[in-house]
């Protein structure tokens, strides 16, 4: 229950801070550390040379060194009418390109006013993971494909995009704990154009498969916890597929790493026994600098002068050249 309610907590303080309609005032010369950002996502766009970085709140910030940023940028307009309506709560957007010129923003969308389910007296709201696309990495971004990407009877978030070995694209997302008290992370193929999905979304692992994830049960047993978080995929200098993802050790915000046996989404996939990050850090990406060193963007939670959890980008150098993921130090 605590953990629960830690949960609940988390999503009223986003929603305050990032999702109600506000006026955003531009700022420049902005030190990382300084931003108030959820789930940053960061992509280094050779065509305008500079980084642009997204995250939870649905808005944009953009460097050219990824030192000193200027933000925040409203990016998003959504059509009244759609499931998401016209102000959805935005978490985990993330940009990709395929290559056909066009910026696509994955990001999970929640619409308070449509409710879908109730579990252990917790009501679900309507939330889902869509695409959106704009010819700019500035936006606007704007719905483009089918109405819906996800069943709409399921709480389901943190969309990622991945090509697999048998060249097709592919959304990998979460499936929501609060829905099925073990949460999954799946996969669903793409149209060739990302404007929809095609038939029905797979497990490739759940919750309980993590051997360093922990939490106490009502009974007072300590167990696996039950959050799915954040995948990212990436391949390794060997060729091996890995999966970052993210759960909880008790009340800390751990991520960990899996392997793909196969090769491919289907895996199997075999946890890391251990974190892959210190604690208090989570919800990464991998990205690489235009000098060509790999970057790993996570977000880590700290306290502020009055107690209130605050979540702050930051950032690692990381090695992917071999056989497995290997994090550095953060300096730039």
């Amino acid at each position: 229950m605590k953990r629960l309610l830690i949960y609940i907590a988390l999503i009223i303080c986003t929603w305050n801070i990032f999702a109600q309609p506000r006026t955003f005032k531009v700022r420049t010369n902005i030190m990382l550390d300084s931003i108030r950002l959820s789930d940053p996502a960061i992509l280094a766009d050779k065509k305008t040379g500079k980084y642009y970085m997204t995250g939870t709140g649905g808005m944009m910030w953009r460097s050219n060194d990824l030192k000193l940023w200027e933000g925040p940028y409203q990016v998003t307009e959504f059509e009244k009418d759609s499931w998401m309506g016209n102000h959805p709560m935005i978490w985990a957007a993330e940009l990709h390109q395929t290559g056909d010129g066009m910026y696509y923003y994955f990001a999970t969308f929640t619409n308070q006013a449509v409710k879908i389910d109730t579990v252990r007296g917790n009501v679900i709201e309507r939330r889902a993971s869509q695409i959106l696309r704009a010819d700019n990495p500035m936006g606007p971004y704007r719905t483009f494909g089918d109405a819906t990407y996800l069943p709409a009877g399921r709480p389901t978030l943190d969309g990622t995009f991945w090509r697999d070995t048998d060249g097709k694209p592919y959304m990998v997302f979460c499936g929501e704990w609060l829905q099925n008290w073990n949460g999954t992370i799946e996969k669903i193929e793409l149209k060739s154009d990302l404007s929809g999905t095609i038939g029905s979304p797979k497990v490739l692992f759940r919750a309980s498969d993590s051997p360093w994830s922990r939490e106490m049960d009502g009974n007072g047993n300590i167990t696996w916890n039950k959050v799915t978080d954040g995948p990212w995929l990436f391949r390794t200098g060997t060729g091996r597929l890995g999966m970052l993802w993210t759960s909880w050790v008790f009340d800390v915000y751990t991520q960990g790493v899996a392997y793909s046996e196969s090769g491919t989404l289907d895996g199997p996939w075999i946890q890391e026994p251990e974190p892959i990050t210190p604690p208090g850090y989570g919800h990464s990406m991998l990205f690489q600098r235009f000098d060509g060193q790999w970057m790993m963007s996570v977000h880590y939670h700290t306290k502020s002068a009055n107690g209130r959890t605050i979540r702050i980008p930051h950032l690692f150098k990381v090695d992917i050249s071999g056989d497995k993921l290997i994090v550095f130090d953060s300096n730039l």
